[in-house]
């Protein structure tokens, strides 16, 4: 059983992953959280698998090592979905990751033309081949890459003006695959996205539902975390790479309680 102060390590690339901890705030209110952000590494999405793999795993086996975390949630669908196996391979404690809502799109989409927007690394790799094989036969599933909505949502947090071409631009070439203007359900395949639905749902407009994973992975922490002693402390966050990477991140941190960026 692990130590009550014993915190939830939330880990991404960058920001996206403040997505999930909103989620997991709705269903434990108490838990001690640890955020690490790898800015030095950002974006994983422009890496090689063996790239991400080496690095995620580690990074979480030192941060393990000093922050002696109950869980670890990796916050990212392109670190889950390369690394996720490896990470389970050398951790001795629950590991939760991230992967796109094919599932529950699927469920939903009435058209049978589905969506998906995640980075380079993330659309094509098997394991989203095997979910959509499994959860989405008789379906078309239209991935696309917008590596560029990810330097978005970063910049929309820091509050600095926003360039949409890269919403536009993945709207357009969703559009123009076969069936396109079907298209009535998409997967946010990557952390990040989610922090854009506002823009998102804009450009894709009333008719095309945004799905994300964050609820269903805050679920998937409380149910494996049932019954454990919490005793709520300070929200860290913590950065790879120099502290000034995390610039311009202090309001939207500080409103949810975390305390100033420290560097890892």
């Amino acid at each position: 059983m692990a130590d009550a102060s014993s915190p939830i390590l939330l880990f991404d690339s960058g920001v996206g992953g403040l997505t999930v901890y909103d989620a997991l705030r709705e269903v434990l209110p108490d838990a001690p959280v640890i955020y690490a952000a790898d800015l030095a590494g950002l974006p994983y999405g422009e890496k090689t698998e063996a790239q991400v793999a080496a690095r995620v795993a580690g990074l979480l086996g030192r941060m393990s090592e000093r922050f002696r975390p109950r869980l670890v949630c990796i916050a990212c669908n392109t670190a889950s979905t390369i690394a996720l196996g490896m990470v389970r391979d050398v951790l001795e404690v629950p590991i939760v990751g991230t992967v796109p809502a094919i599932k529950p799109a699927a469920a939903m989409t009435r058209s049978g033309v589905i969506g998906l927007v995640g980075t380079g690394a993330t659309i094509r790799q098997r394991y989203v081949d095997d979910l959509e094989a499994e959860f989405a036969q008789g379906k078309a599933l239209h991935r696309i890459a917008a590596p560029g909505l990810v330097a978005l949502a970063e910049d929309k947090l820091r509050s600095r003006a926003l360039d949409l071409a890269a919403v536009e631009e993945a709207r357009a070439g969703l559009a123009a695959m076969p069936r396109g203007g079907e298209m009535d359900t998409l997967v946010l395949a990557c952390t990040h996205f989610s922090l854009l639905k506002e823009e998102l749902g804009a450009a894709f407009g009333p008719d095309v539902a945004l799905v994300d994973g964050a609820e269903g992975i805050a679920r998937r922490i409380a149910h494996l975390l049932e019954g454990q002693a919490m005793t709520p402390g300070a929200n860290r966050f913590v950065v790879t790479g120099p502290p000034g990477a995390a610039e311009g991140l202090g309001p939207c941190l500080a409103a949810r309680g975390f305390s100033p960026p420290e560097p890892f």
